[in-house]
């Protein structure tokens, strides 16, 4: 199979954000082989006198030539890493034995068991949570030897490989709760942001990735053409940001709910997501709504609730749902739905018949209150939105491990 590499142009094209220890790192497994780096480096254009600095960054691009380089010289796709070496094509081999599994679940837990019959020097784990459908997933990594100076570089890697590909199966952004190391902060700790996208902790008890558990149930979407063409250029796993989450809409939704009072401009909930401002309106695009029609489907659910089964005042339900005043409410209320709150209120309130299906979920076109001496109020039922997501393209970070 043909291997591609970063053109000479695409190498100090973009922005140098990739810690320069990781490139160290990489050197210093050429010298445990008694072999010399300096055709490596030369090729990926990094100068030998920058490995003395600190503070020197590469770009993504020439992280991903140096690395390639290496691998295919020292015939070990884990640079010096481990006690073995994994022959090229290892990890490809672990892509391809869980590219057949049903979902993201059952991929992950193929992939953490066959990475022993690699090497037990470190063992994935994948720690579910108690309820499918609730909670947080893990990735534990357990380390059974001393990996040295090759610790961080050998944990970050991997766990950034194994995200990356993960995010490449189902062909979606997986959001972070946090990723985890278990050594302290170091110098270039800032670069961790764009490798895991949300909060990083150092010095925890292990290595890990948490993320919502939704993700496991995804569908793994790539056949073995597509896992050709990934093979042919696999290490920019480890550098691309997915543009589509899809569970993104649903992870609005929770946001606005918990608080529906609150305003939750673009830059607050972007910043709870750990995503820019751009991408959450892109990604909501994308899934065919706005923030503005999530936030009022927020609302109207809460305005709903508060109506059918509290006594509350229609002004203190008005200033819960986040109105200044409660005519403000009673037209966006009638938008909504096409009555007024107390016309609701009266008709399915507490005593009343409960309201027809659909009501919470809101409605795409106007509807009109039925004649008053009916005693009861028509709703419209909100239809489903379409688009899969297919096609959504990965777009790359700075920063490559």
């Amino acid at each position: 199979m043909k291997i591609l590499t970063p053109s000479p142009a695409e190498l100090t094209r973009g922005r140098a954000a990739t810690p320069i220890a990781f490139i160290r790192a990489i050197v210093l497994g050429y010298r445990r082989r008694g072999m010399d780096p300096a055709s490596a480096l030369q090729r990926a254009q990094i100068p030998p006198e920058r490995l003395d600095d600190p503070d020197a960054r590469v770009t993504a691009a020439q992280m991903e030539a140096m690395s390639g380089l290496a691998m295919q010289a020292l015939d070990d796709e884990a640079l010096g890493w481990f006690s073995r070496r994994l022959p090229w094509g290892s990890y490809g081999m672990l892509c391809r034995a869980s590219l057949s599994s049903p979902t993201l679940e059952v991929a992950l837990k193929r992939w953490c068991r066959h990475h022993r019959l690699l090497t037990d020097d470190i063992v994935f784990e994948l720690i579910p949570p108690r309820s499918p459908q609730r909670g947080s997933a893990t990735i534990r990594v357990t380390e059974h030897a001393a990996l040295g100076e090759l610790r961080e570089f050998c944990l970050v890697s991997t766990l950034r490989y194994l995200l990356g590909y993960a995010c490449w199966l189902v062909d979606s952004r997986i959001a972070l709760s946090e990723a985890a190391f278990p050594f302290p902060a170091p110098a270039h700790a800032d670069a961790y942001a764009y490798l895991f996208a949300g909060p990083v902790r150092f010095g925890a008890d292990a290595a890990s990735i948490r993320f919502d558990a939704r993700y496991l149930a995804l569908p793994v979407r790539r056949d073995e053409k597509a896992l050709q063409a990934m093979l042919q250029r696999a290490l920019p796993l480890t550098v691309l940001q997915y543009r589509r989450d899809r569970l993104l809409v649903h992870s609005v939704n929770q946001l606005l709910a918990a608080s529906p009072a609150a305003a939750h401009t673009a830059e607050d909930v972007a910043a709870q997501l750990n995503i820019s401002v751009r991408t959450l309106h892109r990604q909501l695009k994308d899934e065919g709504v706005s923030l503005q029609q999530l936030k009022n489907a927020a609302r109207r659910e809460h305005a709903m609730k508060l109506l059918l089964q509290t006594s509350r005042p229609v002004k203190q339900i008005a200033a819960a749902v986040g109105f200044d005043s409660e005519k403000s409410f009673a037209r966006a209320f009638r938008a909504w739905t096409g009555v007024s709150p107390s016309a609701i209120r009266s008709a399915y309130g507490p005593k009343s018949a409960p309201p027809p299906a659909g009501w919470a979920a809101g409605r795409r076109r106007r509807a009109r209150p039925a004649p008053a001496s009916r005693g009861r109020v028509r709703g419209v039922v909100h239809s489903g939105r379409g688009g899969d997501g297919a096609g959504a393209r990965p777009e790359r970070s700075m920063v490559a491990p």
